[in-house]
């Protein structure tokens, strides 16, 4: 026991090792386990707002509310999670070559053109906060009662966009620690604001479901004024000087091609998600809507520290490749999918038999607690096959191949799961029912595609 405890110390404390030369095992857990609390802090700001506003007066209306902007902000996600995996590739590689200096560089070119593309994004999402909520099948009257919280969520998408980059950029320099720390910060802020700033102590109105967004936003912020500490200030591997940010139109070229279609993997999969939750909202209405939502927080919340884990992958793909230490490589990848099946099957007992126990901690209205346990119970059959999935598409993008998951990607989800859903929530009859089952069985067709591609080994001739 003193021996795991004493591993577990050394894989949170901060301390930077060479990652290409460490055994495998001490590579993937000791960037595993700060990543996996990383991604668990991440679900928490979802899972937090919908215990908050569940209990609400307007509680359907607001579930459905922070599901819907949860499932448009997933574009937002995509944007960012894709600049994200240039910056881990770009960053790790660089690092794997002994070159601190370059994959600061990297890091900066990076956040000059994320901030960019987001800033202009988020000015619509205000803008058409409302027209949105309505689009993704809101009714005219709950999409008036939430449109202030998704404007303020849309208007902080410049925010989102720097936790998740910033984030990648440590990742991809092997400190996760700092990824971690600015997430359980930014959570520890959300969760002392969402009770305050949604029912209101002393002086502070109450502000309902605009208090949740507003909590959110704060605590995001306060994330990312520690990661901006770390990667301006403090003396860390990765360090940016501001003559870094100055365009670099070779080095702008090459994050582009690498995030571009690391973006359409993730746009491909989040328009996916959004379909399906507008399915589900116009074929089960707005209780099966919000007990769909509550079930995709509860699959998020377990899903992302599993993410978390497969983005060691990525790290050790990058860094390695960049020691020109291939197998090792491919080696740390299997590693990697071995913990992360271990990991899913424990996920999958506790949704098969605390289901129940689950959801009934964020609604008690009966109709929409049978819609989430029915969503959970079918959904986490194919858990297993997400978290081999996982690791495959992350080590795709590890090694900058971007290319190879967005075509699984596109072909698992818009012409697989998305025809099936609809085949099965329409013609069959089957509703909501017909979109849960879709989902495990995209997942699982798109892990053995990524799995058969890894093997054949193509990712090992991309260059960054």
């Amino acid at each position: 026991m003193t021996r795991y405890i004493s591993f577990l110390k050394k894989a949170l404390s901060g301390e930077e090792a060479d990652y290409t030369k460490i055994s495998i095992r001490s590579a993937v857990l000791f960037l595993a386990i700060p990543m996996m609390l990383e991604m668990a802090m991440e679900s928490v700001f979802a899972l937090v707002d919908l215990y908050f506003v569940g209990h609400l007066k307007e509680s359907g209306f607001a579930i459905q509310t922070v599901g819907l902007t949860e499932s448009v902000l997933s574009v937002m996600y995509s944007i960012a999670i894709g600049m994200s995996m240039a910056a881990t590739a770009l960053v790790a590689r660089r690092i794997g070559e002994k070159n601190p200096e370059q994959a600061s560089r990297s890091a900066a070119q990076v956040l000059l053109v994320s901030f960019l593309i987001t800033f202009i994004l988020s000015v619509l999402g205000v803008i058409y906060a409302e027209e949105i909520l309505i689009l993704m099948g809101s009714k005219p009257e709950a999409a008036a009662y939430g449109k202030n919280f998704t404007r303020i969520m849309m208007g902080s998408s410049t925010i989102i966009m720097l936790l998740f980059l910033i984030n990648g950029i440590f990742r991809g320099a092997g400190n996760a620690m700092i990824a971690m720390k600015s997430l359980w910060i930014a959570n520890i802020a959300n969760i002392i604001l969402c009770p305050v700033l949604i029912k209101g102590v002393g002086p502070i109105p109450a502000l309902g479901l605009t208090g949740a967004a507003l909590a959110t936003t704060i605590g995001r912020s306060i994330g990312v004024m520690y990661q901006l500490y770390h990667l301006l200030v403090a003396d860390t591997q990765i360090r940016i000087r501001l003559s870094y940010f100055k365009p670099d139109s070779d080095l702008i070229r090459s994050i582009i091609k690498i995030a571009t279609p690391g973006i359409f993997q993730f746009v491909i999969a989040s328009c996916s998600w959004i379909f399906l939750a507008e399915l589900v909202a116009t074929t089960g209405g707005e209780n099966a809507s919000a007990g769909y939502q509550t079930a995709l927080r509860l699959m998020m919340f377990f899903m992302l520290p599993a993410w978390g884990l497969s983005n060691a992958a990525s790290t050790l793909v990058g860094q390695n490749m960049g020691a020109n230490e291939m197998l090792r490589a491919e080696e740390s990848v299997m590693k990697t999918v071995k913990y992360n099946v271990i990991f899913m099957l424990a996920v999958s007992l506790i949704f098969l038999l605390m289901g129940n126990f689950l959801v009934s901690f964020f609604t008690r209205e009966t109709e929409i607690m049978n819609f989430a346990k029915n969503a959970l119970h079918i959904m986490s059959t194919g858990f297993i096959f997400y978290g081999i999935g996982m690791v495959m598409i992350n080590a795709f993008n590890g090694a900058g191949d971007t290319w190879t998951p967005t075509w699984v990607n596109l072909f698992g989800f818009w012409l697989f799961q998305i025809p099936l859903a609809y085949f099965l929530a329409k013609y069959w009859g089957m509703g909501p029912k017909g979109v849960f089952i879709s989902i495990p069985a995209a997942e699982t067709l798109i892990t053995v595609v990524a799995f058969i591609l890894f093997k054949r080994g193509k990712w090992k001739t991309v260059k960054v």
